[in-house]
């Protein structure tokens, strides 16, 4: 399994989306994919309503939150 960086993907601006994480600098946040992911759109279904994700975005999101929740458990360890 080959791990994909977020970074590359993953931007956060001050201005947009009020400082929420965006897919590419898109106004399209991680939150709103991983709601959709959740509330079990498949990948197809995302990537069709919205053209300009990819692939990659969408396991980008996967790995920021990923990363997100291992942080958090440090540092609360």
């Amino acid at each position: 399994m080959s791990t994909i960086d977020y970074r590359d993907h993953i931007t956060i601006e001050a201005d947009k989306r009020g400082g929420q994480p965006c897919i590419r600098g898109m106004r399209i946040t991680v939150y709103d994919v991983l709601s959709y992911l959740a509330s079990d759109m498949s990948i197809e279904e995302i990537l069709d309503d919205f053209p300009d994700l990819t692939r990659e975005d969408i396991r980008a999101c996967l790995a920021f939150a990923a990363d997100r929740e291992r942080k958090l458990f440090v540092a609360t360890a």
